[in-house]
């Protein structure tokens, strides 16, 4: 069975639902938590990077490790489908520059793709991304220009969380009680549904991708 390595960050965050997706394509998701000091060896294998409640460009000892983990995997040639923080990490690994945003960005937000396509999303940060040499832009939204980008076919940095299903959102409300600012009580299972099915799609291109690099 073919196996990915996902890098988690953050007891209330975990793989949601790329763990639903991973599953029904045959996948073995082997989940690190690199908070915990867990990370796979340096190489050429694809990963995930999800994201966490961190400065990008400081945060405690186990993010450098990680930052090196992450620069080194790239240089072998690693695909990356990486996720807020994790995008930018990629995106300073990249040389790319990562900034604070006059204003946090939260809650279901609209973000418009390059195709014309537009999904109501999850979000949750204050800092933005400036992007890396021959970065791709992909996606905006009216607060938060770059969304979602790429550098090369197998390199996809979010800053949104399309991982996050109503389950998800349950835990991190659960975890960081009133500074949590995404919603509470019933979900609107419609637009999660959405956003999954983007999900799948966007996880089967950048698998497909990685495979035949």
């Amino acid at each position: 069975m073919p196996e990915l390595n996902l890098i988690q960050h953050h007891p209330a965050e975990g793989p949601s639902a790329i763990a639903l997706w991973a599953a029904s394509r045959g996948l073995t998701l082997n989940v690190f938590r690199a908070d915990l000091g867990e990370l796979p060896g340096a190489s050429a294998a694809p990963a995930i990077v999800l994201g966490g409640p961190y400065e990008s460009n400081g945060g405690p000892a186990w993010l450098q490790a990680e930052r090196q983990w992450l620069a080194s995997s790239l240089e072998q040639g690693a695909a990356v489908f990486a996720i807020c923080l994790g995008a930018q990490l990629l995106a300073l690994s990249l040389g790319g520059n990562v900034r604070r945003m006059a204003r946090t960005e939260t809650g279901w937000t609209e973000v418009r793709f390059s195709d014309g396509q537009a999904l109501n999303v999850l979000e949750w940060h204050e800092d933005a991304i400036d992007l890396p040499p021959g970065a791709q832009l992909l996606a905006s939204s009216k607060q938060c220009e770059q969304q979602m980008y790429r550098v090369g076919p197998t390199r996809v940095g979010l800053q949104f969380h399309p991982e996050w299903n109503a389950q998800s959102v349950a835990v991190l409300n659960e975890h960081f009680a009133e500074e949590s600012p995404l919603p509470r009580g019933e979900q609107d299972g419609a637009a999660h549904a959405a956003v999954f099915e983007w999900l799948q799609g966007a996880l089967d291109g950048w698998w497909a991708a990685s495979a035949v690099r």
